[in-house]
């Protein structure tokens, strides 16, 4: 990074991001596009599966599927990345990922399909949609990390990723409030509404595949060695760095108590709370609404990451992690006991986005003790072995929610997130880096 200090302001990720060098600029370019399409997107599925008939139960499958595809996809991602380079790696996940948003948007036209006397619903699609929707977001995960730990020293790697992450997490904001107007101008309704986003979504995902592979710099790729099969990934589990593994056990309870509910957000404010609003004479339905918390909530994000990022160089990694996963935590159960007021609500998701204070301490957690040329096999051992255990949790959600009730299953994720947190605090190790 060409910029080591300055302020923590709130401008001053975009400065040093434009100061970056060249691969991580591009890259992050690329993270903002696909971040601007899954974000337009994917927040707003389990309503859009709603509509095409799906119940809680099997919107909660959807979730444990997308668990199952987080687990599996970035252990392969990040060792193809370190076998052949980040730029045809990216490129690849990218082109995956455009033809995610494409299959989701026919899926209605699909419709339902008599198959030997069986037949196929129209939310079946967004199933095998989500298997190519994800690739960039999964398959990219240990590329993205390696590129920055080559970019930066090690004690500057939580200001590295609070740069590219406030650069991509401002498609967090503008995703979710384009995602609103459209679904307003749509009638705002999930159809045909939904539907123009994910054709404008599907048209990020081809610009960011061609940017990122024609401006991508791969002259000073690090390639590892050749994959080795199951052996390897034993191996590499096996030698994940000791410090990471207190954060693992904290990071799993707390993923697993968010993936109970986080795809049954939509559905508490469209459905469950029902919460619409007018603002400066503008009615905005449950739906579209939606769109504006979201935008709110990466207000919120964007206004804190740097200064957490820089916070933690005084104060050390692991306090800013643990103020993230206790706002992971509690989040949910005061959403779900929340009355249906719009005001409280946009309180509610404001206090949310400081969960994001604490994501780029918590990746320079995780990749900072990786040898070098690792950083990807070392990211891709981690999530796997995280997201692997997560996998049930959506589907344990969906269940409650459907068959007892959605406020026992959002209180049981309260209580294992706090579980986690406390657990990470207990025994969480510093990265050495930050230890002054």
């Amino acid at each position: 990074m060409a910029t080591e200090e300055g302020s923590a302001g709130v401008f001053d990720p975009f400065r040093q991001f434009f100061a970056l060098e060249r691969d991580v600029l591009v890259l992050s370019v690329a993270m903002f596009a696909f971040s601007l399409g899954f974000q337009m997107t994917s927040r707003y599925v389990p309503e859009y599966m709603a509509v095409l008939g799906a119940t809680p139960f099997v919107i909660g499958l959807y979730g444990t599927f997308g668990n199952v595809i987080s687990a599996v996809y970035p252990y392969p991602g990040g060792a193809f990345s370190d076998r052949i380079g980040s730029r045809y790696a990216l490129t690849l996940f990218g082109l995956l990922s455009t033809l995610g948003f494409l299959f989701w948007l026919i899926a209605p036209l699909i419709g339902t399909v008599e198959l030997g006397g069986l037949a196929i619903e129209p939310w079946i699609w967004i199933f095998v949609g989500l298997i190519l929707a994800q690739a960039w977001k999964s398959f990219g995960l240990g590329a993205t990390f390696a590129i920055v730990k080559q970019s930066v020293s090690e004690s500057r790697l939580a200001r590295g990723f609070a740069s590219t992450e406030t650069f991509r997490r401002t498609a967090f904001l503008i995703g979710p409030l384009l995602a609103a107007g459209l679904l307003y101008f749509g009638g705002g309704d999930v159809l045909p509404g939904f539907l123009y986003v994910l054709g404008v979504a599907t048209a990020f995902g081809v610009a960011a595949t061609v940017v990122q592979h024609f401006r991508y710099d791969a002259s000073e790729d690090t390639i590892g060695k050749e994959f080795e099969g199951v052996q390897q990934i034993a191996r590499d589990l096996g030698a994940l760095p000791a410090e990471l593994r207190p954060l693992l056990v904290g990071d799993t309870l707390v993923r697993f108590a968010n993936g109970m509910v986080y795809v049954f957000f939509v559905i508490v404010i469209t459905r469950f709370l029902e919460v619409d609003v007018t603002l400066f004479g503008y009615y905005l339905s449950p739906e579209v609404f939606f769109g504006v918390l979201l935008g709110l909530e990466m207000v919120v994000a964007l206004l804190v990451m740097a200064p957490a990022a820089k916070i933690a160089e005084h104060v050390g990694l692991k306090p800013v992690v643990a103020l993230g996963f206790a706002v992971y935590a509690v989040f949910p159960v005061l959403l779900i006991f929340a009355p249906p007021n719009a005001f409280i609500v946009g309180l509610l998701f404001a206090f949310s986005g400081l969960r994001f204070a604490g994501l780029p301490s918590h990746k320079a957690l995780i990749v900072g003790p990786a040898e070098r040329d690792a950083g990807g096999r070392v990211t891709g051992a981690y999530y796997l072995l995280r997201n692997a255990i997560v996998i049930p949790s959506a589907a344990l959600g969906g269940y409650l929610w459907d068959f007892v009730s959605p406020e026992l299953a959002f209180a049981l994720a309260a209580t294992i997130g706090l579980v986690g947190t406390g657990y990470f605090l207990a025994f969480g190790k510093e990265f050495e880096a930050y230890v002054s």
